[in-house]
């Protein structure tokens, strides 16, 4: 198991209830650590609508994930 931490911005942060967290996780991929927190905190969005990163650089949802990596799910902006 890897622990991460996890930001959470914009419709992510209202769904988790929080800016941020600290979790382990059995997940490889940022792709598999995602279905695992969309589970948990219900978001509503698609893995194909978000981009990710990675220690603060873009990332494939094939990145495998590494003890102490700081991931980031990046919602798609609204403008208005």
């Amino acid at each position: 198991m890897n622990q991460v931490q996890v930001e959470y911005y914009a419709l992510f942060r209202e769904q988790a209830g929080c800016n941020n967290e600290v979790l382990e996780t059995p997940a490889a991929t940022v792709g598999q650590l995602y279905e695992q927190l969309r589970t948990k905190h219900g978001f509503s969005l698609d893995a194909n609508q978000l981009k990710v990163a990675v220690n603060e650089e873009f990332a494939e949802w094939s990145t495998e994930i590494k003890d102490g990596d700081s991931v980031v799910f990046i919602p798609p902006v609204a403008g208005g």
